[in-house]
């Protein structure tokens, strides 16, 4: 009866894990989609996933959360690449020993609506077969302010991301800065 969030890393290829989903499985599911330039792009990756058979919500504009939180709600499924924070405020983890940001959005969802947050890592084997690994759920601490909550399992999210990764490293494709100190202004020679 309740929502599940499956939060993933850029790792293997989501598209077809979701595809698996809503076909094999015949499971609906609504997740998020970064708005890019131009936006025919956008509107291309949004035609494909929804072709696909996925709900496919604008990461911009406001109202995503809300309408993520609805689905949960309802006892639906929402799945969400979570390893790379687009909101340039989410949560300091440590990653792989250095620090980095993930988006807060499946700790607070999670929290808000009593949802199930399972880390989900994906992966080729050598064949064209992919493996999928569902990791322990991220429990809610029993204790501390909602902030100290967020953090605590949003580093359970980035742990389990990186057990999936350093297990299939060359699945792993985050084509953006993603550590603080790789963010940071670069200062010139002197």
């Amino acid at each position: 009866g309740k929502g599940v969030i499956l939060a993933l890393p850029h790792l293997g290829n989501w598209d077809l894990a979701g595809a698996w989903v809503t076909t094999a499985l015949k499971v609906p599911f609504t997740t998020v989609a970064e708005r890019l330039e131009p936006a025919t792009l956008y509107d291309r990756f949004v035609a494909y996933r929804e072709g696909l058979g996925m709900e496919v919500l604008p990461h911009s504009g406001g109202s995503a959360f809300g309408a993520l939180a609805r689905r949960l709600r309802a006892g639906g499924l929402v799945c969400l690449v979570a390893d790379r924070d687009l909101s340039a405020t989410g949560v300091e983890v440590s990653f792989f020993g250095a620090a980095a940001r993930m988006p807060a959005g499946p700790a607070l969802l999670a929290q808000q609506t009593g949802a199930l947050l399972l880390p989900v890592t994906l992966w080729y084997d050598g064949t064209p077969v992919m493996g999928a690994r569902v990791h322990p759920a991220v429990e809610e601490p029993e204790e501390g302010a909602r902030a100290e909550k967020t953090a605590a399992m949003t580093q359970a999210l980035a742990d389990a991301f990186a057990d999936g990764i350093a297990e299939h490293p060359e699945d792993w494709h985050m084509l953006q800065r993603l550590w603080l100190d790789d963010l940071d202004p670069r200062k010139e020679p002197t």
